[in-house]
C-alpha cells in the first residue's frame, strides 16, 4: 500500500473513525490496527509516538469524555454508564472518572462544573523543519543478537530497566560475554558493544519485548541468553546530538522519525524490529541512533 503523506494520515484517521464507531465495545488493538496497513505492534508504537500516549489511554479518555457528556445531558444512571463504557462496577468507573475529571460522576451533573473532555483525534500534516534531522538509509544482512529482555507496555519505563541491569551487574556481564574488556562505561570510540532491540516478537500490540543486546560473534558467550535473529533489512537511521550519557534522545528520535519524517519521506514502515544503537565519539561523548525498518512506497 502506498504510504505517502496522505496515505499514512488516511490510515490513522480511518483507525480513529473505527474507534469512534465502536467506542462502547471492548476495543482490541489488533482489530483497530486491522483498519490500517500496520501490524498491531507497529500501529501501537506509531500512535504512541505521534499522540504522546498509549492507544489504550486515548480510548479510556474518550470513553470517560462521552460518559461526562451523557451525565450533563441526560438522566442516565451511573451504573448504566459504567457498564456502557466497559467498567464492571460503579466504583471502578467512579475512580477512573475522578482521576480524569477531578469530580465524581454525581457532581458532574451540577451546573458550572468543569470537566476534562478529550475530543476525537484527527491527524494532519505538521509543517515543521526548523530543526534539521540527521538521517540516512542503511542496508544490513541478517544477523543475530543476544541479551537481557523484558516485556513492556507502550509508555513503560525502559530507562529504569537499563538502570536495574547496571545495578545488578547484568549489563557488565553482557558486555563481557559479548567480548568486551575492561570498564563498559569506558569503551573505545565507535559503535557500543551493547545496544537494544524491540518489537522482535509478534505481540498483541499493547505489549512488546525489549532486549538490551549485543551482536552474536564467534568469541561471544550466549549461554543463558535468548538469541534473536534480525532479518535482512533496509533501515532509516536517525542520529541524535552528542550527549554525556547514552539514551536520553531515543524517545525524541522515534517521535520525530515517525511523525515528521515518515509521512513525507517516500518510504513506508516495513515489518521487523526497531533498533537503538549507541555510538561513542572520539571525545568520549555518546550519539544515540534509532534504526527503523523501511521500504520504498509503491
Amino acid at each position: 500500500m502506498n504510504q505517502s503523506s496522505s496515505g499514512i494520515l488516511t490510515q490513522l484517521n480511518r483507525a480513529m473513525a473505527y474507534i469512534e464507531a465502536r467506542i462502547e465495545d471492548d476495543l482490541a488493538l489488533k482489530d483497530i490496527a486491522a483498519a490500517t496497513a500496520y501490524s498491531a505492534y507497529h500501529f501501537g508504537r506509531l500512535f504512541y509516538y505521534i499522540a504522546d500516549m498509549p492507544l489504550s489511554e486515548y480510548i479510556r479518555k474518550r470513553k470517560l469524555s462521552l460518559a461526562a457528556a451523557a451525565l450533563q445531558s441526560s438522566d442516565a444512571r451511573v451504573i448504566d454508564l459504567a457498564l456502557r463504557y466497559g467498567y464492571d462496577s460503579a466504583d471502578s468507573f467512579t475512580r477512573a472518572f475522578v482521576k480524569q475529571h477531578g469530580v465524581t460522576p454525581s457532581a458532574a451533573r451540577k451546573t458550572g462544573i468543569s470537566l476534562t473532555i478529550f475530543p476525537p483525534l484527527t491527524f494532519q500534516i505538521k509543517i515543521k523543519g526548523v530543526q534539521a534531522m540527521n538521517w540516512r538509509i542503511e542496508e544490513t544482512e541478517a544477523y543475530e543478537v543476544f541479551g537481557i529482555e523484558k516485556l513492556f507496555r507502550h509508555g513503560g519505563d525502559v530507562p529504569a530497566f537499563w538502570t536495574e541491569c547496571h545495578e545488578k551487574g547484568l549489563y557488565h556481564r553482557l558486555f563481557t560475554d559479548a567480548g568486551g574488556i575492561g570498564d563498559p562505561d569506558r569503551e573505545s570510540p565507535g559503535v557500543s558493544l551493547v545496544n537494544a532491540i524491540c518489537g522482535y516478537d509478534g505481540m498483541d500490540g499493547e505489549q512488546f519485548l525489549y532486549m538490551i543486546c549485543a551482536t552474536v560473534r564467534e568469541d561471544c558467550r550466549t549461554e543463558g541468553y535468548r538469541v534473536v535473529r534480525v532479518p535482512k533489512s533496509t533501515w532509516a537511521v536517525f542520529r541524535g546530538e552528542e550527549a554525556d550519557h547514552p539514551g536520553p534522545q531515543i524517545g525524541g528520535l522515534f517521535n520525530r522519525a515517525l511523525s515528521e519524517w515518515l509521512p513525507s519521506s517516500g518510504y513506508e514502515r516495513a515489518s521487523g524490529p526497531d533498533l537503538e544503537v549507541y555510538n561513542i565519539t572520539e571525545n568520549g561523548k555518546y550519539c544515540d541512533e534509532v534504526w527503523i525498518p523501511v521500504m520504498r512506497s509503491i
